[in-house]
């Protein structure tokens, strides 16, 4: 199902439908800052499995992260946080980061990687905020499978691709062919994983 979205002002009948969706354990694509991303709510278990699939993954071996609607999540998914990273945090959410940090007894166990560490977005995009704000709790984000991000920037080609294996494909308009930058905040100082949207200065320090 293609769903088009206003991405200035999404419609909250259009929101109300896709947070009913990923309560029923649905599938949905939706736009971020950066790319379009795959998601459901993290703790929907079959949904977590039906992405893992579609990814070829095994859920705790998988680079998932959770999609925040502010920074106030994070005492509920991560371990206590000192005051130079969460200014470090502060300075760059909402934005177009995925920030590694160690996570919380909270994370559904099927999402509990190994290294017992949580990826953390807070994308600067109103349609995946209010989505999050409305269900009342982060939704699970991935990339898209496959190696070509430039089939992933027209949602309607999108859905063509995609139609029979998720719910919902949110329509709001040609995204973008970058995806996050990833920063590992896990050692002794961040460390910069993947170079993406987001700018970064390796000198930047606890």
């Amino acid at each position: 199902m293609l769903l088009h979205v206003h991405p200035v002002d999404p419609q909250p009948r259009q929101i109300k439908t896709v947070v009913e969706c990923l309560q029923n354990g649905g599938i949905i694509i939706y736009p971020t800052d950066t790319i379009y991303g795959l998601g459901c709510d993290i703790f929907q278990y079959k949904a977590i499995e039906r992405i893992a699939r579609i990814k070829h993954i095994d859920p705790q071996k998988a680079n998932f992260s959770f999609v925040c609607y502010d920074l106030s999540d994070l005492s509920i998914y991560t371990k206590s946080i000192d005051t130079p990273l969460y200014r470090i945090l502060k300075n760059h959410l909402p934005g177009p980061y995925t920030f590694i940090l160690p996570s919380s007894k909270e994370v559904p166990k099927i999402l509990k990687s190994k290294k017992n560490t949580v990826g953390i977005r807070v994308p600067e995009n109103k349609i995946a905020r209010m989505i999050v704000k409305e269900l009342g709790h982060p939704i699970l984000s991935t990339t898209l499978p496959g190696n070509r991000v430039e089939e992933y920037t027209d949602p309607e080609t999108i859905e063509e691709n995609f139609n029979k294996l998720v719910d919902i494909v949110i329509d709001a308009g040609i995204g973008g062919l970058t995806p996050s930058t990833v920063i590992d905040c896990t050692g002794q100082q961040p460390v910069l994983v993947r170079k993406g949207l987001g700018a970064w200065v390796e000198e930047e320090q606890f």
